[in-house]
């Protein structure tokens, strides 16, 4: 029998953890389908993907898509929640998904920046160069407004936007998409001339707090969202008429109207059914009543007459089984990259010390992959990669170099040069030297920085969700689109909890390998060769 090396067992037992990941999906949604032609899809080819940007509407909308085109017989893959609209957008445009929900507001001003006219008909001619196509309204406009206590805006007298240029003071706070799209307060802040010098971004969701609490004065506001009534919101008159129809309609890619015809049949059933008073009716029960998504979404479905195909068990998941899905989803993200990163990390440290001219570039291209925002390189990642697992792992790949180049550097080159000439005199070949002498005593450095490493992976790896991911950022950030405290306790809890089990599991590791006088911080150069 053939003896393996210790790595060699590390790479097997990973393969059939990742073996078992890639697996467990694909059973779960034939398990769910229900449906023999469902599973017979899912089988043989790809089932339709359907995505959703990161806010409550989207994630409702793209539930209905999904429970309509499931009742049609087709195999649905689900991407709820992926991110803003560019995010959405490439992954369409790359064939990562097959259809989400937009506005064609947004696909106007954002997509085309503003070249063309709003009316459906000249947005699909111009969407059509993409391989994009457009369907018909849901049935409302969800256009974009300015919202205030209406106590603060009654006191001064404010009624429409024109009216905020004679207040300086107040402090406006916009959605970070908002803040930065060309129908957003760009454009709106050049349109009316307002000068407003106290700007801040924050989450959509959360401005509403803002609001209540009295830490913003003014934000942004969809036409749909419940929470203008539940906090007594006055919404600011658009007098100029700066914002254009927000129409909601499906995105979808052209190839996959002719892939699944009974999909897109079954979708022009849904075209002028869902009026504004419904939608905003749908986000209060989700973000007010805290209903699942995917419950209301299967809840209008059903009240229109159509068969839903939701497993009523699959809605109402067990915490104990989620929690552990998640960790099963975050441990993976975690490992994986980790792994990768030791195995590219070890080698460039040990390159930086032993040639330091090139040793300070190899420093410096880690340290400068350290400075990019990390939701920006999941972004960068999607068209390479797709979305889902890969970007993350990458991301989180790049993001462990640092700690592990830097301490694998520092540990080597802070052993005396007598200790090497003492190895030499011995007779034993620079690779030897490094093997037995320099490593052992750089060890406890280095696992420094690998473990430095992989609590910051736990923490990063949240932001995985963003993109389809999993793990433990998913109930984060829907609880935060949610408004749902316990929710996002439900993430940040385990992956806290996570982070300090790794913590220890690489302090009990130092423990075992690094001797104690070198744990005790005794310098490597400081021992007696007598």
């Amino acid at each position: 029998m053939m003896k393996l090396s210790g790595w060699q067992s590390v790479f097997i037992v990973v393969a059939a953890v990742m073996a078992g990941e890639l697996a467990e999906p694909a059973k779960a949604r034939a398990a769910d389908s229900g449906s023999s032609p469902i599973a017979a899809q899912l089988a043989t080819g790809r089932a339709f993907r359907i995505a959703s940007k990161a806010f409550t509407e989207s994630v409702i909308l793209g539930e209905v898509v999904a429970l309509t085109v499931s009742a049609a017989g087709v195999a649905v893959e689900r991407r709820a929640a992926l991110g803003g609209t560019r995010l959405c957008w490439d992954a369409l445009v790359a064939g990562r998904v097959d259809a989400y929900p937009d506005y064609t507001g947004t696909v106007l001003q954002e997509l085309l920046h503003g070249q063309g006219d709003a009316d459906v008909a000249s947005l699909r001619a111009a969407l059509q160069p993409y391989g994009v196509g457009l369907g018909g309204s849901f049935g409302f406009d969800n256009t974009y407004a300015l919202g205030m206590r209406r106590a603060r805006a009654a006191a001064a007298g404010i009624r429409t936007i024109s009216d905020l240029r004679l207040h300086p003071e107040l402090r406006f706070g916009f959605s970070d998409e908002f803040r930065s799209r060309r129908d957003g307060w760009p454009g709106l802040a050049a349109r009316y001339g307002l000068s407003a010098v106290n700007v801040r971004g924050l989450d959509h969701d959360l401005a509403y707090r803002g609001l209540a609490e009295d830490h913003i004065d003014v934000t942004d506001l969809y036409a749909t969202d419940a929470e203008i009534r539940r906090h007594d919101l006055s919404v600011v008159t658009d007098d100029l008429g700066f914002f254009p129809k927000y129409e909601a309609i499906l995105l979808y890619r052209l190839d996959a109207e002719q892939r699944w015809p009974a999909a897109f049949a079954a979708l022009r059933t849904l075209e002028g059914t869902i009026d504004i008073a419904t939608m905003r009716t749908m986000n209060g029960r989700a973000k007010l009543d805290h209903v699942p998504e995917r419950q209301v979404a299967a809840d209008f479905v059903a009240q229109r007459g159509g068969r839903s195909s939701v497993d009523p068990a699959a809605l109402r998941e067990s915490w104990t089984g989620g929690l552990f899905g998640r960790t099963r989803e975050h441990l993976m993200l975690v490992s994986l990259s980790l792994l990768a990163a030791i195995l590219v990390a070890l080698p460039l440290g040990i390159l930086a010390a032993r040639r330091p001219a090139l040793g300070q570039l190899v420093l410096a291209a880690v340290g400068v992959l350290q400075t990019i925002p990390s939701l920006a390189l999941l972004v960068f990642m999607i068209p390479l990669l797709g979305i889902g697992a890969p970007p993350a792992m990458t991301a989180l790949f790049l993001y462990s170099l640092l700690p592990i180049v830097r301490n694998t550097h520092a540990g080597l080159v802070s052993i005396a040069p007598a200790v090497r000439d003492s190895a030499a005199a011995l007779g034993l070949s620079p690779w030897a030297i490094l093997w037995r002498v320099e490593l052992p005593l750089a060890l406890g450095t280095i696992l420094a920085g690998i473990k430095s490493a992989a609590v910051i992976n736990v923490g990063t790896a949240t932001l995985g969700a963003l993109v389809g991911a999993g793990g433990f950022g998913q109930p984060i950030f829907a609880g935060i689109r949610m408004d749902d405290f316990p929710l996002i306790l439900q993430g940040a809890i385990p992956a806290s909890l996570l982070a300090l089990a790794v913590q220890g599991a690489f302090d009990l590791v130092e423990r075992v390998l690094v001797p104690s006088p070198l744990r005790s911080g005794r310098r490597h150069g400081a021992a007696r060769a007598d």
